[in-house]
């Protein structure tokens, strides 16, 4: 059975997986590197590297079922099951483990509605969601860490050391949101108990403070076009390794990529904003 889909045609790699035809191709360099296709033995995949992952990132940027993406690849569904299986792990965005001495990252949780309801609880859009904690570079706007997923009923200051994001980032400056209280995070200013108002140095902190914090909310609206982070029929890990790769293809797409497959920073000189400074907020 022939399909419709195929890497070896260009025009279907943007609208499929959300990367240009050059960073595609630069991504199955990387996996092949990582060891994602090895010699082995049995019956060999119905599919080269390059449309297996096509059909994977298809899956999270479609939310289409396995099924009807089998009838587009030309494969059994049990096909696109194991190729799915096998695959999907090593799209994952590999944490940084070292960061400037300089660096700001600005952290935020966000809720995926999953049907998987023992990963999942309610959360306060009413709809069974994991809590994903991501973490991003305040400088580059690139995704460096995904917390592992909790209840969506967990609040983020919880969420922030049960998900390991906290571990991860170690001593980083991290920026967060006023839900992060307690967490010796960089939060808001609050007014305390019988105050009205606060004092406007204060007050042009805060300002300062949302206008930064917003690129992680701009960060999570670019990865939400994959589509399946806004309904996930995943089972166990595949939430997790769904938010994984995706953030790896977010900050691809962004960025530009380094040889081993992560995605690199942005020369300073060429960011339009300047990091955030503690004491004078976002330059």
């Amino acid at each position: 059975m022939a399909g419709v889909i195929t890497a070896s045609e260009p025009s279907w790699t943007a609208p499929f997986s959300g990367l240009s035809p050059h960073q595609f191709g630069k991504l199955v360099t990387a996996l092949r590197r990582e060891g994602a296709d090895p010699d082995r033995k049995g019956r060999p995949w119905s599919l080269p590297l390059e449309d297996r992952m096509l059909l994977v990132t298809a899956h999270w940027r479609t939310n289409l079922t396995l099924r009807q993406l089998a009838l587009l690849f030309g494969v059994s569904k049990s096909a696109a099951d194991r190729i799915a299986d096998h695959l999907g792990p090593s799209l994952v965005l590999q944490p940084r483990k070292r960061f400037r001495r300089d660096a700001v990252l600005i952290v935020d949780g966000t809720p995926v509605p999953t049907r998987n309801h023992t990963v999942a609880e309610q959360s306060k859009n009413y709809r069974y969601s994991t809590n994903h904690q991501v973490i991003i570079d305040a400088d580059t706007r690139l995704v460096v860490v995904v917390g592992r997923p909790l209840p969506g009923n967990r609040n983020d200051c919880k969420a922030w050391e049960l998900s390991r994001a906290k571990d991860a980032v170690g001593r980083t400056t991290v920026v967060a949101d006023g839900g992060y209280r307690g967490t010796g995070l960089v939060i808001p200013h609050r007014r305390e108990r019988g105050q009205a108002e606060l004092a406007a140095w204060k007050e042009e902190h805060n300002a300062s403070h949302r206008k930064g914090r917003a690129r992680v909310e701009h960060a999570f609206a670019r990865m939400k076009t994959w589509k399946i982070l806004r309904d996930c029929r995943l089972k166990g890990d595949g939430v997790h390794h769904a938010m994984l790769g995706i953030a790896r293809m977010h900050s691809l797409a962004l960025a530009g990529y380094r040889a081993n497959g992560q995605a690199i920073r942005h020369v300073r000189d060429h960011l339009r904003d300047k990091p955030y400074d503690l004491m004078h907020g976002w330059r």
